[in-house]
């Protein structure tokens, strides 16, 4: 089948909703079990990265291994779980490749530019938010969910949101967007952790006061110790996350976003988000509309 080059324009842009953990407890860790197409002898053009793929028969996707409902891996456990471990699958089927065809890889926010420069891995689905100075050294397509940076705290904390932050020590993720944007504007004392599992730890021992990240990041910790750890205030920021790839290879920025479009169409999409973030209490949202590829 050949990967048509057109993508069809979807609808406005998407609020997601973030609603209440309730009694979520660890589904946000279980294995979906989503059948999601792969595609039968895919054509591509000669010398191109997806040719070179789907030949190879492997594709080393990076993904967090930390980060409930979005991307994690337990104990034990053979492959990560959650939203962008599922995209991944989709991505994959495209290539003609199945799960099983799929070498996991974990990414932290500070490698993810040096592993799709350095071809540890052929694509970066890992809580990846689109920004202009991510783009000048890799490429991004999508996005693909929308998201907003809020706060994890303490049960018992008196902090509302980011106005009760002044002079408080808030932890993210070193070379993360998260942490940039709460040090430009808020006065804090920013503590910065290779992930946000530590982050989380710093919380619980009292190191720090509030951990701050994407909300639906953030609903998957609470959602596993709900009587220890809350979100707390409205999104403060929009996060749109994409799939890196290597700028060497631009032609895959039209394969990701004509990918993306067919799982928005068919129903696919919507089947990963239930089986991960849905079970957090967040309702579907709207497809996001893609940015087009240059």
């Amino acid at each position: 089948m050949k990967i048509s080059t057109r993508f069809a324009a979807l609808g406005a842009a998407a609020l997601l909703t973030l609603a209440a953990c309730g009694d979520a407890g660890d589904d946000t860790t279980e294995a979906a079990d989503n059948d999601y197409e792969v595609v039968d002898s895919p054509e591509f053009d000669a010398g191109t990265r997806m040719a070179e793929i789907a030949e190879a028969g492997k594709v080393k996707i990076g993904v967090k291994f930390d980060q409930p409902g979005i991307g994690f891996k337990a104990a034990g456990s053979d492959e990560p779980t959650g939203f962008d471990p599922e995209m991944g699958k989709i991505l994959a089927g495209q290539l003609g490749l199945e799960p099983k065809d799929i070498e996991w890889v974990e990414t932290i926010s500070d490698n993810r530019e040096p592993f799709l420069q350095n071809g540890t891995v052929d694509f970066v689905l890992a809580s990846y938010s689109i920004t202009d100075e991510r783009r000048q050294v890799v490429g991004q397509a999508g996005p693909y969910y929308l998201t907003g940076q809020q706060l994890l705290v303490a049960a018992d904390s008196d902090i509302k949101g980011p106005e009760d932050l002044k002079g408080q020590k808030v932890c993210s993720v070193t070379g993360s967007t998260p942490i940039k944007t709460i040090e430009e504007k808020y006065d804090v004392t920013p503590a910065g952790f290779d992930t946000y599992s530590e982050c989380v730890e710093q919380l619980k021992n009292g190191s720090v006061d509030a951990v701050t990240t994407d909300g639906s990041i953030l609903l998957g910790y609470a959602a596993q110790d709900p009587d220890a750890l809350k979100v707390v205030g409205e999104p403060f920021s929009e996060e749109r996350y994409g799939i890196g790839y290597s700028k060497d290879s631009p032609e895959l920025c039209t394969f990701i976003n004509d990918s993306l479009t067919k799982a928005f169409e068919d129903g696919s999409w919507e089947d990963a988000f239930d089986a991960t973030l849905g079970k957090s209490g967040n309702e579907v949202p709207e497809a996001p509309k893609l940015d087009a590829c240059a």
